[in-house]
């Protein structure tokens, strides 16, 4: 059984465990970093943008976080129809809460880092959140070097997100609370070397993760995510698991004209041997059958001992029937999105 929340209230008590445990539809829970107990090199907290022109096949991402050990600062450009990635990444060690992550999604923000090499920034102003990201030194997959990009996404007004509060069954005190909010409309530019690119209105979507936390110290997850149009209504999914004791509430949901429509738990089916292969993803009521064709994986492997990470974040299509809480059932033709298995240790 589910458990949603519908007001809002403090996530932590006083010996740093979830007061209660479930999903929402929109940001109730209220996080404080020193309510938090284990140390700072286990908190984990993140913001993690990823932008899909649906129209003209190609994707950005953008990464801060703060992971305890390591701060980690990325960008990526994926392009659907060369099938192939472009990415770059720095990290600093023991940020303990230095990097100016917000507490808050909902609150006005502003967090930025930059080297010699990349500049990133994430300012969020009411239903606004404009992200500025350069790397003039990237080599596309075109092999054009340079990349610069200034998008704002903006969240439709009263709009519902998917958020949830769970723990561990082996340490109650490790939680994960997280907001994932589709469907995201694109404006701005993108600078590929000496040409500009500007979006219009309709074409790209965007998808924020927004996350913190205190983690077990090893885990494996499974996240996918789409959002765009669907017959010219705004459409996402988002489907995970694998991450914390999901028995209070699961993190599937489908999207449909900026309402949640709850999926209960959905399992992912490929060949870890093949991450190209075609996944399969569906969920126990019935409700969601989908194919996703992949067409380019971007993979990333660390191993600094004590902390290791193997991502492969495979992006591509999905295609397939997804049925709304009325039992309209929706035909998906093709939507570009991405599929993720991530294994961590920190």
């Amino acid at each position: 059984m589910q458990t949603e929340i519908t007001q809002a209230q403090d996530l932590l008590d006083a010996k740093g465990r979830i007061i209660q445990e479930g999903w929402a539809r929109h940001p109730y829970w209220n996080y404080e970093r020193s309510k938090i107990k284990g140390g700072a090199l286990k908190i984990k907290e993140w913001d993690y943008y990823a932008i899909i022109n649906q129209q003209q096949g190609y994707a950005v991402t953008a990464t801060i976080s703060d992971l305890g050990y390591a701060a980690l600062f990325a960008l990526s450009y994926v392009d659907f129809n060369a099938a192939k990635v472009s990415q770059a990444d720095a990290l600093t060690f023991f940020p303990r809460g230095s990097i100016g992550l917000a507490p808050s999604s909902t609150e006005d923000s502003q967090v930025s880092w930059a080297n010699k090499k990349l500049r990133i920034a994430f300012i969020k102003r009411g239903l606004q959140r404009h992200i500025m990201v350069a790397c003039p030194t990237l080599v596309l997959p075109d092999g054009t070097v340079g990349l610069d990009y200034d998008i704002t996404l903006t969240q439709a007004e009263s709009s519902e997100s998917l958020n949830i509060a769970t723990s561990w069954k082996q340490q109650r005190k490790a939680f994960y609370l997280n907001e994932k909010v589709n469907c995201l409309k694109a404006t701005g530019t993108i600078r590929r070397g000496m040409e500009t690119e500007n979006l219009l209105l309709g074409e790209a979507w965007g998808v924020l993760d927004w996350g913190r936390g205190r983690w077990t110290y090893q885990n494996t997850w499974y996240w996918a995510s789409a959002s765009g149009l669907l017959e010219n209504v705004p459409f996402g999914l988002n489907l995970g698991y694998g991450f914390s004791d999901r028995t209070p509430a699961s993190e599937n949901a489908i999207f449909y004209n900026n309402c949640i429509h709850k999926l209960g738990e959905v399992s992912f089916h490929f060949d870890q041997e093949d991450m190209l292969a075609p996944w399969t993803m569906q969920d126990e009521q019935g409700r969601l059958d989908l194919v996703f064709e992949a067409c380019v994986d971007r993979s990333s492997n660390t191993n600094f001992l004590i902390i290791k990470s193997d991502q492969h974040q495979v992006f591509g299509y999905f295609s397939g029937t997804c049925t709304l809480d009325d039992g309209t059932k929706l035909q998906i033709d093709r939507l570009l999105g991405f599929a993720e298995q991530v294994y961590n240790r920190w």
